[in-house]
């Protein structure tokens, strides 16, 4: 073997496969679409705790799609190892918000579809979906839900404090029931007709009431 045949495997070879234009560009483009993705996600957040780092892996997610892409259309054989190598990754993190998984699959499709050259989907697709979360989730109920939780001393005070809370909501549901000796425990979802709380308080002050908590809810937990 000499020196020339050297700088004529095809390891070398598969160097200018990709121009350096279109990387740069592909790159480019990746990184301003997963941008707009992470705004799109930190605009509409409605969880109890905002994660920054996951905001952060979105963008990075479709530029690392993006470059896997692009090395697995320059080469055929390389496409088949890859998926290969990626069919044994296991990914355990758990996602809290439902949304969260479209916003996974948006950064992965994104990636995708840019290093397959398709430029005008990839930007159009991304800012219809943008529009579409933006509508949808930010769209918030004229009524607020909350939960109320009683704990009462006997049937009749139960009886008493629920009949009390139905006129003073617009609805009034039971979710659960807990009963002890000597002590009953209701949660129920209620519905404000205005943003008056004081019935709480004359919920709390009846006899046989032990006390009255009012919190509210995005309507997600399961009852």
């Amino acid at each position: 073997m000499t020196f020339q045949d050297i700088f004529k495997s095809s390891f070398l070879e598969n160097v200018s496969s990709i121009s350096i234009l279109d990387m740069v560009l592909a790159m480019a483009l990746a990184f301003a679409i997963g941008l707009f993705i992470y705004l799109i996600y930190k605009k509409t957040y409605a969880g109890v705790m905002y994660s920054s780092s996951f905001g952060v892996t979105l963008v990075g997610l479709t530029m690392i799609t993006t470059f896997v892409i692009l090395a697995v259309t320059s080469n055929v054989v390389l496409s088949l190892g890859m998926v290969g190598a990626l069919s044994i990754v296991r990914f355990r993190t758990a996602i809290k918000e439902p949304l969260d998984i479209a916003f996974l699959f948006w950064s992965l499709a994104a990636g995708i579809v840019l290093a397959a050259g398709l430029i005008p989907l990839a930007v159009f697709g991304s800012v219809a979906i943008g529009l579409m979360i933006l509508v949808f989730a930010n769209r918030k109920e004229h009524t607020n839900p909350y939960i109320v939780v009683l704990r009462c001393d006997d049937h009749a005070a139960e009886t008493e404090a629920a009949e009390y809370l139905k006129t003073k909501t617009k609805k009034c549901v039971v979710k659960s029931k807990t009963a002890r000796q000597g002590e009953i425990e209701l949660n129920m979802e209620i519905r404000l007709a205005d943003d008056n709380t004081d019935f709480i308080n004359e919920l709390a002050a009846m006899n046989g009431v032990e006390s009255a908590v009012l919190v509210s809810y995005n309507g997600d937990y399961a009852g």
